[in-house]
């Protein structure tokens, strides 16, 4: 039995909560094979982000196309870039992949921060994400970062025609919002969709990757984009319904529920 890979980009964390350990349990137990570049290794716990070291971009770019010379890939999800050097060494990269596979699908988390608020950018960070969005098929921003990606605007329609113009599927996740529930919104060109979670008491370290991690996954065993995003929000639900802690502070999501689409 072949399984379809995802090729990951992403810093590696400690704690196995976030990041790449996070992307790689996610993408393995929705079904398919996790690939891995590290883009930078980081020192932090599942509470907070201590250091941020990004890897040299050609060792990035290495790190890629051995796998890409030599296996299929089905989708990629890019989580940190580390710095501009990076993700302009990621974007080349993908644009080569996409010579061979033009609707290779590519889903960029725009991580700037964690869910505790420290940075995980060493520098130029919203550049890094500009320098990556002509290549994505979709991002994920969730409210902080698309505020930080359009200049301080906070507007949901101003928002949504910045982002609209370098990518064309945007998800701005609402987790960072007030009330009873948390409203995910995707916009594309001529259409828009809303899908209301409960809002879980506590906080949760890895959730952004978990659900950018579970889109891509989804996108490489064959789901339609759409289905792909309700999908692995139910997913993601799921998994932080039944999240476990390993010390105080932030839970771990339980990336190994089996994925309900109907929860």
């Amino acid at each position: 039995m072949i399984r379809p890979s995802v090729l990951i980009f992403a810093g590696s964390d400690p704690s196995g909560g976030a990041g790449l350990q996070a992307d790689m349990q996610t993408v393995t137990a929705l079904g398919a094979h996790p690939l891995t570049a590290i883009t930078a290794l980081t020192v932090q716990d599942n509470n907070r982000v201590h250091s941020v070291h990004p890897i040299p971009a050609k060792l990035v770019q290495q790190q890629a196309q051995v796998l890409i010379d030599r296996m299929d890939i089905a989708a990629v999800k890019i989580g940190i870039a580390g710095n501009r050097a990076n993700a302009e060494a990621i974007a080349e990269t993908v644009s080569q992949m996409k010579q061979r596979r033009p609707n290779l699908p590519v889903v960029l988390d725009p991580v700037l921060a964690s869910g505790h608020g420290d940075a995980l950018a060493v520098d130029n960070a919203v550049e890094a994400i500009y320098a990556l969005l002509p290549v994505a098929t979709i991002v994920t921003p969730n409210l902080p970062e698309a505020t930080t990606l359009c200049k301080g605007d906070r507007r949901l329609d101003s928002q949504m025609e910045t982002l609209l113009a370098h990518c064309p599927n945007v998800l701005i996740k609402g987790g960072h919002g007030s009330g009873p529930q948390v409203t995910n919104r995707w916009f594309t060109h001529g259409d828009q969709r809303a899908w209301n979670w409960p809002r879980l008491e506590g906080s949760f370290h890895g959730t952004g990757c978990t659900l950018a991690s579970a889109i891509a996954a989804l996108l490489a065993v064959g789901k339609p984009l759409t289905e792909a995003i309700e999908a692995a929000q139910a997913y993601c639900n799921q998994a932080l319904v039944s999240a476990y802690a390993i010390a105080d502070g932030q839970r771990i999501p339980n990336r190994w529920v089996t994925l309900k689409e109907n929860a």
